[in-house]
């Protein structure tokens, strides 16, 4: 067996706090930080569609905005790049507005710079809700790794696939809302009513996400630490092995003696 599927004691759906190691709310804290990009990360995914908007609002010109948008987004990345944070929540949002510059612009259609990240959104709520219904649950695989429990959550830690399983079904209904929203718009609106909405359901739905993600695993089980489980074993392994070469030199320091 390997530290991710072997039984542990005392995780019975209520986790034991001496495997988890930090309490649940403060690692949930800091991993959905690292998951979801903070306020900075909403920052560089939502105000280059707001740019986009408001420069075609004003001038109906779809290159000028395109241009806009695109350029603020690089300008965010290397704002990160300069003070060394993380580039990938910046170059995601280099590369939604780049592609959706380019549908916009050889489209002729304002409304399609929308387009890719709508798909996108569409297709994430999909995968979210059909990983929640097969119980694999995306928000689980996502997070293990930081929470430094990688997949126990799924044979050993019960209460903590039902959180993620929450969590998943909250993401997945909250997207699929947020399409259904935005796609009749997309189909009967106009580019200035679809990016002003577009922009209005940037970060609210992701906060909610992210509360209810919060809430669910701060009620949940802590995590169990499997990183520091396989780091205890090595070291027991590694003072074996020590024990093992001093017992030998002792019998051959003892042989010596003898002869």
């Amino acid at each position: 067996m390997t530290s991710l599927d072997k039984p542990a004691a005392g995780v019975d759906g209520t986790g034991s706090g001496a495997e988890a190691g930090a309490s649940g709310p403060t690692v949930t804290d800091k991993a959905l930080m690292e998951a979801f990009g903070g306020v900075r990360g909403m920052v560089d995914t939502t105000v280059p569609g707001l740019v986009f908007v408001l420069v075609y609002t004003i001038k109906r010109d779809i290159h000028l905005a395109a241009v806009a948008a695109l350029g603020l987004s690089v300008l965010l990345a290397l704002s990160r790049l300069v003070q060394r944070e993380t580039l990938k929540h910046a170059f995601s949002g280099v590369f939604g507005v780049g592609i959706g510059a380019v549908f916009a612009m050889m489209s002729g259609d304002a409304k399609n710079f929308y387009l890719p990240g709508m798909l996108y959104t569409l297709g994430l709520a999909v995968a979210y809700c059909v990983s929640a219904m097969v119980r694999f649950p995306l928000i689980g695989v996502l997070l293990g790794p930081l929470m430094r429990e990688n997949l126990s959550w799924r044979t050993r830690n019960p209460g903590r696939l039902a959180a993620y399983t929450k969590a998943t079904w909250a993401w997945g209904i909250v997207l699929l809302a947020k399409s259904a929203i935005l796609f009749p718009i997309y189909f009967w609106g106009d580019a200035t009513q679809l990016g002003w909405v577009k922009v209005a359901l940037g970060i609210p739905p992701l906060l909610l996400c992210v509360y209810l993600t919060y809430v669910f695993l701060a009620k949940a089980p802590p995590p169990i630490d499997v990183i520091a489980e396989m780091e205890a074993e090595e070291a027991a392994e590694a003072e074996r092995k020590r024990a093992g070469e001093r017992e030998r030199e002792r019998v051959a320091g003892e042989a010596r003696t003898d002869s």
